[in-house]
């Protein structure tokens, strides 16, 4: 068994990832029937989500800060990670409705994550080095199905308790993080023997290309976060224009987010001969003049906006793993996954401002909510402008 997995460690990784990522949206998969049981409003759903981001963000900065990623094996991490994100992923089940405990384990399902999204950066890495950006496409893939799995599963369980897709979440992470555990790590990145420092889990960003591609990272998670949480809003608007019931939310929301996948492997495919920067500039440009128009165009017939918005979805994701590539190229050997991490909390934190403010005023906006999100691909693009000839290092 463990000699089959490791002869297609790729997609092993990606499979895990898809199972591992569905607890990172599971409660909005199963907003609309918790928010009418429990009478919780957009409100409500954003502080929820935020809780996630937060937790992830605490999660990565503690493993740059400690060097776990560089000091242990990252499959046993990912798999602990699932383990203890399926736990308090089903424990939400008793807490809905109840804060403080539902947004701590909200909190809590964050940190679990940052063990699994950013180690299966690194554990693609030390499996297939050699098409970095085209392997990362498909794991950033499987994490943009991930998060657009919930919707699938509550619009499959119409009808039926809203505990089921959750409980579902859990174990899809369990099965992901034992087929990780059994995979194992990689062979083509050595783990340290001792202590990390901070400074070199922070040395990348000294690094004037790494900071241009950080940047343009940056900019991208301003824009996705908070996109993929207004996603089924947006497509509620529209059905409600065209008279529609609300059933068709879950489908049509997991489509959009989850089409953000195809965008990541034909970047992937296109990275091999383009190269990962060209990819990225051009995804980052098409969803920022997407985010752009589309409050511009909300008076258009609603086909068309939904149409606008799996374009939308198609783009806002396609960057990310040729970013990721990118940095990785770029970060020091020996702390990749540290350096990671770093890259990861920060942008994370990005998306906590832009997820309060896109959900929070949703209710007075509308759709003009969405020119919060432009500053995001437009200081990623001038980022990258600016780390377009490389400088020398050290």
């Amino acid at each position: 068994m463990i000699e089959l997995l490791r002869r297609f460690p790729l997609p092993v990784i990606v499979l895990a990832q898809l199972f591992g990522t569905s607890l990172w949206f599971s409660i909005n998969g199963v907003w609309l029937s918790l928010s009418a049981q429990l009478g919780l409003t957009e409100t409500d759903l954003g502080r929820l989500t935020l809780a996630v981001q937060a937790g992830f963000i605490v999660g990565t900065l503690t493993i740059a800060v400690t060097g776990l990623a560089d000091r242990f094996g990252a499959s046993r991490i990912f798999a602990l990670s699932s383990l203890l994100g399926a736990l308090v992923n089903g424990g939400f089940v008793f807490a809905a409705g109840q804060p403080p405990l539902d947004f701590i384990l909200r909190f809590a399902t964050g940190l679990c994550l940052a063990g699994i999204y950013p180690l299966g950066m690194k554990m693609v890495i030390a499996w297939t080095p050699k098409y970095a950006g085209a392997a990362l496409a498909w794991l950033v893939g499987m994490l943009t199905l991930g998060t657009a799995l919930p919707h699938l599963m509550r619009g499959a369980t119409l009808g039926m308790p809203w505990e089921l897709p959750l409980l579902a979440a859990s174990m899809l992470a369990l099965v992901g993080g034992g087929l990780v555990f059994l995979l194992g790590d990689g062979p083509h990145l050595p783990n340290s023997s001792g202590p990390i420092p901070l400074s070199q889990g922070l040395a990348a960003l000294r690094m004037p290309r790494f900071r241009a591609v950080a940047g343009g990272y940056f900019g991208h998670m301003w824009e996705l976060y908070a996109f993929w949480t207004l996603t089924p809003l947006l497509i509620g608007r529209e059905l409600e224009r065209l008279g529609a019931g609300d059933g068709l939310i879950p489908w049509l929301a997991f489509a959009v987010i989850g089409i953000g996948g195809l965008g990541c492997v034909g970047g992937g495919r296109l990275s091999r001969s383009k190269g990962s920067e060209w990819v990225a500039r051009r995804a980052l440009t098409m969803s920022g003049i997407i985010c752009l128009l589309y409050p511009v165009l909300g008076g258009l017939p609603s086909i068309i906006l939904i149409v606008l918005l799996f374009a939308w979805g198609l783009s806002v994701v396609a960057d990310s793993p040729q970013f990721s590539a990118l940095a990785a190229a770029t970060a020091p050997r020996e702390s990749v996954g540290s350096s990671l991490a770093v890259m990861n909390a920060v942008g994370f934190g990005l998306t906590l401002p832009a997820i309060w403010l896109t959900s929070g005023l949703w209710s007075q906006l509308d759709v003009w909510v969405a020119w919060l999100l432009v500053p995001g691909p437009v200081m990623g693009l001038w980022s990258l402008a600016r780390g377009r000839k490389p400088v020398p290092e050290a």
